[in-house]
């Protein structure tokens, strides 16, 4: 045991002095070497360069302009729904499955109608809240991270793939997304309760407030021609905020994912145009092609970038669509699926961070990635499963 440890401690030091060796940032530059020198590599330094600039330029008109056109008209709904208390009566309605399916209060549902309406930071917003946080137990109120997510976006993602021709796959995704969404949530409040057993019942403000007698806000007496002029112009300027908010993933992350997710020219020639890549992800994909074809359904190995980029960003996700239908590489079932890990992952890696920060539980962040990913993969199972079953009608 001695020469064992004493063998991890030399090699440990080891590694350390070779770390204090090698200055910091050397590890960046090997990786973008490695990776953007293949690429360079297959199709040519000038043509990759080309075709970087073209498929940015080209995502940037005929999608992130088109995603943002959804943005401000569902920003507009959303803030419309809110003036006239139609997110009100949503949350009363779905308040009593609250308790039952995700183990959460009542007040929980406006939490996932704000989300479904705009995007996961609406459910910090609201936990900024002390009146909303005090219903929670601490168990309860750290997993609103991830019921919050699960509903990201959602309006958005299922007024999208509506757009591209399909109308009962993304419905299918979004029961697929609520099942996923009670899993994550589920097993993100296990995690939680097993790790720390005292946050079971312990409260998340220790404030004290009557929930029946809450302060009615005064609000000023407008015309209804107004509110409707005010719901709308201010909805659409949130809808702005986040379509602005996308661009830099649908440009970077998605061009990425499309290099490696497309081929050469229609000749087999590299020509620097948009769109063209070395077919990385297909290859790979293609190695475990059963795995997928028998969880998801996936009948084309280049359904694989769709999950894989929805991790970073839906926004990013959602523009290669319109790429895959043009090639004719999904199907209803690719976007029931796509709609379901659309919404219920929405991104959630470059979130999840964030929002367990601004609540002050950094230290639950991996075990919150690990049940959110668990459930995204259900809401994927079940909307392939259900997919099946509608066919069979």
């Amino acid at each position: 045991m001695k020469k064992m440890e004493t063998r991890t401690d030399k090699s440990g030091g080891a590694m350390g002095k070779l770390r204090k060796l090698i200055p910091s940032g050397i590890t960046c530059l090997i990786i973008i070497g490695v990776l953007f020198g293949y690429i360079g590599s297959k199709m040519g330094a000038a043509e990759m360069l080309n075709t970087i600039m073209h498929t940015a330029h080209d995502l940037l008109l005929n999608t992130v302009f088109y995603l943002m056109g959804i943005c401000v008209i569902t920003g507009a709904i959303g803030k419309l729904f809110v003036e006239f208390g139609v997110v009100d009566l949503l949350e009363k309605i779905l308040r009593p499955m609250m308790r039952p399916l995700f183990n959460l209060p009542g007040v929980a549902s406006l939490g996932a109608v704000m989300t479904f309406l705009s995007d996961n930071p609406a459910i910090i917003s609201l936990s900024q809240d002390k009146r909303f946080s005090s219903y929670f137990k601490k168990f309860q109120f750290i997993s609103l991270t991830n019921f919050g997510t699960a509903f990201g976006m959602g309006l958005i993602v299922i007024v999208f793939m509506i757009g591209q021709g399909f109308f009962i796959e993304p419905l299918i995704g979004l029961f697929g997304a609520f099942i996923g969404c009670i899993v994550s949530t589920r097993t993100m409040q296990y995690f939680i309760v097993k790790n720390y057993p005292q946050y079971a019942v312990e409260n998340a403000c220790d404030e004290d407030f009557n929930h029946e007698h809450q302060e009615v806000e005064q609000k000023e007496e407008k015309s209804v021609f107004l509110r409707v002029l005010n719901s709308l112009l201010d909805g659409g300027k949130t809808g702005v905020d986040v379509g602005i908010a996308i661009i830099p993933g649908v440009l970077i992350i998605s061009t990425l994912v499309m290099i490696l997710t497309f081929g050469a020219g229609d000749d087999g020639h590299y020509t620097g145009a948009a769109y063209e890549g070395i077919e990385l992800l297909p290859t790979l994909a293609n190695k475990i092609d059963w795995f997928f074809r028998f969880m998801f359904g996936f009948t084309d190995p280049h359904q694989i970038a769709f999950p894989i980029t929805a991790l970073g960003a839906v926004g990013a996700a959602l523009s290669l669509v319109p790429n895959f239908l043009h090639h004719g590489w999904i199907d209803g079932n690719a976007i029931a699926v796509f709609t379901a890990i659309g919404m219920c992952w929405s991104g959630f890696l470059s979130t999840h961070t964030a929002m367990l920060d601004s609540l002050g539980y950094r230290e639950l962040t991996s075990k919150a990635i690990i049940s959110h990913t668990i459930g995204g993969i259900m809401a994927a199972l079940v909307s392939h499963w259900v997919y099946l079953q509608y066919t069979l009608i």
